[in-house]
């Protein structure tokens, strides 16, 4: 019987710590993406790894999230030659001057 109950303390440590990393995994919280006032992408816990594309280019994102990003006028979240990215910090709003200007992509900055 002992053994039995230390196993199952051990499995449920190791799920548990499973859980734990899985989590680490997601932005908490919500990117709102919006074009012409519409919104066109409301994306909640999104993966925090890797770059994200928008469903079509938009005007303005809003980030409800606890990480700050970075946005990207390419669909794969590099800067193109004489262009930039731009950060967007914590609870933050950003808007392009112009419709023509818009956001294509997204990653997560560095922490």
């Amino acid at each position: 019987m002992p053994s039995s109950r230390s196993l199952a303390a051990l499995t449920g440590i190791a799920l548990l710590g499973v859980a734990l990393t899985a989590c680490q995994d997601q932005a908490s919280g919500q990117i709102v993406a919006r074009r012409d006032g519409r919104i066109v992408q409301n994306l909640t816990n999104p993966p925090s790894h890797g770059c994200h594309r928008f469903s079509e280019g938009v005007t303005q994102v809003t980030n409800q999230t606890q990480s700050s990003l970075l946005l990207y006028p390419t669909p794969d979240c590099t800067v193109p030659t004489g262009g930039q990215s731009v950060y967007l910090d914590i609870g933050a709003t950003d808007q392009v001057a112009t419709p023509a200007e818009q956001w294509n992509s997204f990653s997560f900055a560095p922490e």
